[in-house]
């Protein structure tokens, strides 16, 4: 089993000079703020996104300061919409430990976040990093527009695969393509190359967010971490239930989104994971997960060979496998 840690081998030292740069960004003369900043760097995530530009930038020609930026302008915002996303949703962990808004409160938490992404439009504006900040401008505003589809489809219940797909992209993908576009960005001039770098962001970004979609029909919490069937119990209906629905007969989809309407019981929801499998929708998902991977290999391919393009093969493999 691939891990991260396989990956960001080539880029050891590189992730604990982005660690300083990141730490000292997060810092603040207000008191409070500099607390939970602090407590914030104590809840270690993957760093998926800042590994991504670290890697990107070096199969583009290196890392330069730009690059530390960038990675430290994609994980501050990252940071602040979990933040966000734990207010709204009314989380009390993360990461393993408790969250801001059980710690501080919501309306800390909300201004905790809001600080955070300010950090992060100063960052750039002092070094006049305006590319970066147009990139990532134009990836909050999709976040923000997939998020609000998310929740109108969901009270609908009305959504196909095609509004799923620009969901996902949105939501999830748009914030990765825009590490490799600018870990491209902050080594090369080429604009060929952030164009290929933002189209493999996108499609592992698309295979990614399938997958997590995926672990919640057939994981488990052990292997996630995090209760099954919360995408249903929220009403969310992801790759492998819409297809199921499509390839269904009428009566036991109707009988289907009434448990859904319901917010299934523990049986209820077996039973919508099996009527997910006997209807092909975990097989579907899977292999639109390899489609998507496999368009993101494609796009490394005119790369020369690395170490760190290597290392974003590997993360290719590590998405489609994941099973957390």
């Amino acid at each position: 089993m691939i891990t991260l840690r396989e990956i960001s081998a080539p880029i050891r030292e590189e992730l604990r000079t982005f660690q300083d740069h990141f730490r000292n960004a997060m810092r603040s003369k207000v008191g409070l703020v500099d607390v939970i900043a602090r407590y914030l760097l104590r809840q270690k995530g993957k760093k998926i996104r800042p590994i991504l530009v670290l890697l990107t930038s070096k199969v583009c020609g290196g890392t330069t300061p730009a690059t530390y930026r960038a990675a430290t302008l994609v994980e501050i915002l990252h940071t602040a919409t979990l933040i966000h996303d734990d207010v709204v949703d009314g989380a009390d962990t993360r990461r393993g430990l408790a969250s801001i808004n059980a710690i501080w409160k919501n309306k800390v938490a909300v201004l905790m976040g809001d600080y955070l992404l300010s950090r992060g439009l100063l960052l750039s504006l002092e070094r006049e990093d305006f590319y970066f900040l147009k990139v990532l401008s134009d990836a909050v505003r999709r976040m923000s527009e997939g998020e609000i589809l998310q929740i109108e489809k969901s009270r609908r219940l009305d959504i196909d695969e095609e509004t799923y797909l620009k969901i996902i992209s949105d939501k999830t993908a748009s914030l990765i393509s825009t590490c490799c576009e600018l870990g491209a960005a902050s080594t090369t001039p080429d604009e060929e190359k952030w164009k290929q770098m933002r189209s493999f962001g996108e499609n592992i970004g698309m295979a990614f967010q399938i997958r997590d979609d995926l672990l919640d029909h057939m994981g488990t919490k052990s292997m996630t971490g995090k209760p099954t069937g919360l995408d249903t119990k929220e009403k969310k209906l992801t790759l492998p239930l819409i297809h199921a629905f499509r390839k269904a007969p009428r009566k036991e989809r109707k009988a289907i989104m009434q448990l859904i309407k319901s917010q299934a019981s523990r049986n209820g929801k077996i039973r919508i994971r099996e009527f997910v499998k006997t209807y092909g929708g975990i097989d579907y998902a899977i292999r639109k997960a390899e489609y998507y991977s496999n368009l993101a290999r494609e796009e490394l391919q005119p790369f020369p060979d690395s170490p760190s393009k290597t290392a974003l093969l590997k993360f290719i493999d590590f998405v489609t496998a994941r099973s957390n």
